[in-house]
């Protein structure tokens, strides 16, 4: 009991520290959400009710956001993860062989995706990039990737490249830490290389493998920066993630009671595939 009780005190830094820190904003957040509120009255907001949530909801422009961030964020997670499982089955012999091969592979996930966002909008420009150019130079027409049909394509392919070696590090890690006795065990019994990696080596991986999905797909769903950095909501606001569409509403619309309520609802919806997720994982578990 007294081991307990210490090891409580020692938490008890950080809890202040994150109440105060993720807590407080996050309370006041709460209350704004639910005022009539503009930068001239942050001091002494006047309660509106539900006026800011039922605005958000009226707005199209929310919804086509939202969907975006749906669709942008579980599509870039499924490719991703398939991606990195795929690499980090393939690729485990070379890495073990040439540890430095993993830096190199690494090395797009270490760059910020604000200067990802940047260096591919130069990359891709229309008047100055390279790819539209040689594109244009040797199959006689390049197409605008920065414009309203690729736009979708080019932020997707984006994401992928450079997350791919998150979910690639995290199954590699996980391939190697299945225990190599039962794989040799049942290659002394005669099991395929195939039929050990579906029956053994595989239902070790699957817990990384939704975890992986999870992680990804809130990334995916909140993302902001390197998507506003290369084109920002895009033509017709066909890039408009839910982030920019709270960020857009605050600063340039100067609406703080209705960027404040999407942002509650940008949180309850993480929230909730978080819960949601960490359900489906303690049930795998106990399965």
């Amino acid at each position: 009991m007294p081991h307990r009780f210490q090891n409580q005190a020692l938490l008890l830094p950080v809890v202040l520290f994150l109440l105060l820190m993720l807590g407080f904003p996050t309370l006041l957040n709460i209350v704004y959400s639910f005022s009539e509120i503009s930068f001239e009255n942050l001091r002494s907001p006047r309660l509106s009710g539900w006026e800011n949530y039922a605005e958000v909801l009226r707005d199209d422009a929310f919804w086509q956001s939202l969907g975006f961030s749906l669709r942008f964020g579980l599509g870039s997670a499924i490719a991703e993860t398939a991606l990195g499982f795929f690499l980090a089955i393939f690729l485990a012999p070379l890495i073990r062989q040439h540890r430095w091969t993993l830096a190199i592979l690494m090395m797009p996930m270490m760059v910020a995706p604000s200067m990802m966002g940047l260096m591919y909008r130069l990359v891709l420009h229309e008047f100055v990039g390279p790819i539209p150019y040689y594109w244009e130079l040797y199959l006689g027409s390049s197409p605008s990737f920065l414009g309203t049909e690729w736009a979708f394509s080019t932020i997707f392919l984006i994401e992928v490249l450079q997350w791919t070696p998150f979910t690639l590090l995290l199954f590699y890690m996980a391939y190697e830490a299945i225990p190599r006795d039962m794989c040799e065990a049942a290659a002394v019994d005669g099991t395929r290389p195939w039929r050990m990696f579906w029956a053994i080596e595989a239902p070790q991986l699957l817990p990384t493998l939704v975890i992986a999905l999870l992680i990804r797909c809130i990334d995916g769903f909140r993302v902001f920066d390197n998507i506003y950095v290369l084109m920002g909501s895009g033509p017709g606001g066909s890039t408009m993630s839910l982030s920019i569409y709270i960020y857009e509403s605050f600063f340039k619309s100067a609406q703080l009671g209705k960027a404040l309520a999407a942002s509650i609802l940008l949180f309850l919806a993480a929230f909730g595939l978080l819960y949601a997720s960490s359900r489906l994982i303690r049930r795998g578990a106990k399965a």
